[in-house]
């Protein structure tokens, strides 16, 4: 507002100073009107950085005294009324509302030397002016107030939701640590231990020493199973490889393993987001090593199809034992149907005695 408010003082010189010029009014009116130019312009930057409120009381006198000496000199010219409303309004900053108030009220008080009917007409009228310039300016200052304090909220929130976020972060990791220390160092300690005792026994009671391999090898797939679990907690993305070159490397890999494995891309193959590449790719992965551990398969097939406009399948093959009933309760399925529900696609598994499994996922893309 304070460039506003020094543009209407400039303007309101300028229209005191064509008057002048005009010849309808003295010269001498420049002199009261260039001080209160200068006083609201220079003087008022200065006083509204001072948090005292003497200054401010004392630059209005001043600055009240300026504008009636105008408007008195100059005869009620209009350069001499836009001057008072610029008084106002820096009052109505400068100051709380009594003194605004009083300021309103003593205003039109500079028609008092004119007769009662005149002095009253232009005294309303200025008392009128005076009023809307006060309530406007207060009504502005709420504003910019308001733009201010939800300015500073919005940044506090950000603030806030980084903090949540690295607590949340903290949380997570502290989780995951727990889960290590409690599951994964407490099933290392076992196998540490059967392990030795088995060596010890090794030679004078091998029955023994077998069945301490045994629940070894137990507790050694128990920690394998852990280590999934913290590491699916805080795995990272795969790397930025095309989506049927990857899956072509998880072929591979299949195929080494024991299971050969061939790939087949239907349609032409296009970019895809990337949260729905890594739920194919994360699928294909899944369904792979369900093929290797419990399958029984001697050969799988990956089909990635691009060949509808709108969504992608994945489908794993293999043509292993199959089952009659629904698949366990395991963790790699849940997460496969939990990647595809949240792009809004879906998964089914089909499966039957001796004829194999099929493992179908389809999201949009």
């Amino acid at each position: 507002m304070r460039p506003v408010l020094a543009a209407l003082a400039v303007a309101a010189f300028a229209t005191l100073a064509v008057d002048v010029a005009g010849g309808h009014r003295a010269a001498v009116a420049l002199v009261p009107g260039g001080a209160f130019l200068l006083a609201a312009t220079a003087g008022f930057a200065w006083v509204a950085r001072r948090d005292l409120r003497w200054p401010r009381y004392a630059y209005t006198g001043v600055l009240l005294l300026l504008g009636v000496a105008v408007f008195v000199v100059s005869d009620a010219s209009y350069g001499a009324t836009l001057m008072l409303v610029v008084l106002v309004a820096q009052a109505a900053i400068l100051l709380p509302l009594p003194a605004v108030a009083a300021v309103v009220a003593v205003v039109p008080l500079v028609h008092a030397g004119m007769t009662f009917s005149e002095g009253l007409r232009e005294g309303l009228g200025l008392l009128t002016a005076a009023v809307f310039t006060a309530v406007l300016t207060r009504l502005l200052l709420r504003e910019q107030a308001s733009r201010a304090a939800l300015a500073v909220a919005h940044r506090q929130l950000r603030a806030y939701a980084v903090q949540a976020e690295r607590l949340a972060a903290a949380q997570e990791r502290n989780r995951v640590a727990r889960d290590i220390h409690d599951g994964l160092g407490h099933a290392l300690t076992v196998v540490q231990m059967q392990i030795k005792a088995a060596r010890a026994v090794f030679a004078a009671e091998p029955a023994r020493a077998d069945d301490l391999l045994a629940k070894a090898q137990d507790q050694a797939e128990e920690a394998l199973r852990e280590v999934r679990r913290s590491v699916g907690a805080l795995r990272e993305p795969r790397p930025a490889v095309p989506l049927p070159e990857a899956l072509r490397a998880l072929a591979e890999e299949a195929s080494a393993a024991g299971v050969p494995t061939e790939v087949d891309v239907a349609g032409t193959a296009r970019p895809l987001g990337a949260e729905a590449e890594e739920s194919l790719f994360r699928a294909a992965q899944e369904g792979l090593t369900n093929v290797r551990k419990h399958a029984g398969a001697t050969r799988a097939a990956l089909l990635l199809d691009y060949s509808r406009p709108a969504a992608v399948r994945l489908e794993v093959r293999d043509d292993g034992a199959g089952a009659a009933g629904p698949p366990g309760p395991g963790f790699g399925l849940l997460g496969v149907r939990e990647r595809a529900a949240h792009l809004g696609g879906t998964v089914t598994l089909e499966s039957a005695p001796g004829r194999g499994a099929t493992l179908r996922v389809e999201v949009p893309g």
